[in-house]
């Protein structure tokens, strides 16, 4: 069979299809977020309620209960927490990510260990698996990455401004504590979202990923997140065909499709002649 014939087979199975709307929907989420976290230089909050997932995701298992709901509350409370520390004038921003995700992860290895280790599902949820995604899922990803898209065409330009000059918003009447923690809560959200096809470990790479690659080309606001909307969707509909073909983890494969891209661009980038 040639891999034309497995690429066409691939979609004779249900779960491609629901992990393929759950990925452009995760895709979708975290590339309208993105551009304000690389631009407010707060990437890393992604990689640290990652690791809060991960914690959440082990409790989930260990007590029975669902893990979505459990990521879902635990990941955009301690996105807000995040969000509140970083008002501290005596700790600063990636200081507070550090701390949340140190102790998460901390919290999370231990739950996994005395539960008796990584079991297949936690291994799934760490690294995501077309495998595991469900209708349900389906329903919950479209939904709220058209929350979340909603959310962000209405509150654009002040996003815009906080984004760029957070006093000089804050000064032009934009309500900058309820903006952050709005954006706060839409992190949380498309984290939890996306671990079922990307996995706790490598979600947020698809929220900075794509802003990145889009970033190099420098095209306005807009256009960047235009850009990182078409570039997520694309390395995501490649990535879950190639984890099909290649039996590799979806996430993992997603992620290093990214990788591959930003570093042709940035590559073409640095040996283009500056004029």
């Amino acid at each position: 069979m040639t891999w034309f014939e497995e690429l066409l087979m691939a979609f004779d199975y249900g779960f491609m299809w629901r992990a393929l709307f759950v990925g452009i929907a995760v895709a979708i989420s975290g590339a309208f977020i993105g551009p304000f976290l690389v631009l407010k230089r707060f990437s890393m909050i992604g990689h640290g309620l990652a690791h809060v997932a991960f914690a959440a995701v082990a409790i989930g298992l260990v007590t029975n209960q669902e893990p979505f709901i459990v990521t879902l509350i635990l990941v955009v409370a301690a996105s807000i927490f995040i969000l509140k520390l970083n008002r501290s004038p005596r700790l600063q921003g990636d200081a507070a990510i550090a701390l949340t995700a140190a102790v998460a992860m901390a919290l999370g290895t231990v739950i996994a260990s005395t539960a008796g280790g990584f079991n297949v599902d936690l291994f799934s949820y760490l690294f995501g698996s077309i495998l595991t995604i469900q209708r349900i899922d389906v329903y919950l990803s479209i939904t709220f990455a058209a929350t979340i898209v909603v959310i962000v065409l209405l509150f654009y330009h002040d996003l815009f401004s906080l984004t760029y000059d957070e006093d000089f918003a804050r000064i032009s009447g934009v309500r900058a504590r309820r903006l952050n923690t709005l954006l706060a809560v839409l992190i949380g959200v498309t984290i939890a979202v996306g671990i079922r096809a990307v996995g706790t470990l490598l979600i947020s790479s698809l929220i900075i990923f794509p802003t990145i690659i889009a970033l190099q080309f420098s095209r306005g606001f807009k256009m960047t997140i235009l850009l990182a909307v078409l570039i997520s969707t694309v390395n995501v509909l490649f990535g879950l065909v190639s984890s099909f073909l290649l039996d590799w983890p979806s996430g993992s494969t997603i992620v290093l499709l990214n990788g591959v891209v930003f570093m042709a661009i940035y590559g073409i980038r640095l040996l283009k002649p500056q004029n």
